[in-house]
């Protein structure tokens, strides 16, 4: 019998959990607003402290008041230039996060309801988003690694693992004394041979 992988089966965020918490467009730009300005709004220009808030062309804005300089709750952010609204970015991310495989650009766009170049746009965003934030932490403790095979189906080609449309990845997760993960790296190599995998770890 294999042994359960710990990290796999840690307890996530569930759908109709998500939903309660981000299920509307309030809720989100509550969360945001915490994200970007925890301790209260601070000017983007002079770090003023004190603003007006109103509203021009279905959006609100606040002006601070030492610069007088307006900015938005998305201003900067890369929901910025956007006409979605927050809840469908917000949602955009807990799918591309909660999937195991990598989520297309067009299922993606099923489950939102937008269209293909919408999601392609939102997704590339968000993957860069991702990609940037992760690029200078490093994996300490106990690191556990996997391996995985991602990749579409075509018709008439080979089926599971030896499909030569699947491109091999490594994944490493760093735990902590728990077993809880914490950060995670995720990498294409060319394949599972020894050789692969010392030059991937160096």
């Amino acid at each position: 019998v294999m042994a359960m992988n710990r990290v796999q089966f840690q307890p996530g965020l569930s759908l109709p959990a998500f939903l309660r918490s981000y299920g509307t467009e309030e809720a989100c730009c509550s969360a945001l607003f915490n994200a970007r300005w925890p301790n209260g709004f601070v000017c983007p220009r002079c770090e003023g402290q004190t603003s007006s808030i109103f509203s021009r062309g279905g959006q609100q804005l606040w002006q601070c008041t030492g610069c007088r300089y307006q900015t938005s709750l998305i201003a900067g952010t890369l929901f910025e230039h956007s006409r979605l609204p927050l809840s469908t970015w917000f949602l955009a991310l807990y799918l591309l996060t909660q999937s195991k495989t990598n989520l297309s650009a067009l299922e993606l766009s099923r489950h939102l309801g937008v269209c293909y170049s919408s999601a392609w746009r939102m997704k590339h965003k968000l993957m860069q988003a991702m990609t940037q934030r992760e690029a200078s932490r490093q994996l300490t403790g106990l690191v556990q690694i996997d391996d995985a095979y991602l990749g579409g189906e075509h018709n008439g080609g080979k089926r599971g693992r030896g499909s030569e449309n699947k491109r091999p990845f490594v994944i490493a997760v760093a735990t902590d004394e728990a077993d809880r993960p914490g950060y995670a790296v995720i990498e294409p190599i060319s394949g599972f041979t020894k050789a692969a995998i010392i030059e991937w770890a160096e």
